[in-house]
């Protein structure tokens, strides 16, 4: 099947280059993306990440309020 596809110019040179450094075609590149898709499926969720908990210092400070930006700006500048 012949489609168009409207890619911009600098993706278009970049994979039009890769395609001849690998000896392949155009065409050929973009049916690889498919490989791509299949395994983003592959792995639902992405990568787990484990953020680190600290239990030093006990939490926030006496009267400092998450919710209010503008007093922990406050709060944190009078710190300085």
């Amino acid at each position: 099947m012949r489609t168009t596809v409207r890619l911009a110019e600098n993706l278009f040179l970049e994979v039009k280059r890769e395609a001849a450094k690998r000896g392949e075609t155009l065409t050929s590149m973009i049916e690889q993306g498919r490989l791509v898709l299949a395994g983003s499926r592959s792995r639902p969720g992405g990568t787990r990440v484990k953020l680190p908990v600290s239990t030093a210092g006990g939490g926030t400070l006496p009267s400092v309020d998450l919710n209010n930006s503008s007093a922990l700006l406050d709060k944190m500048e009078s710190r300085r």
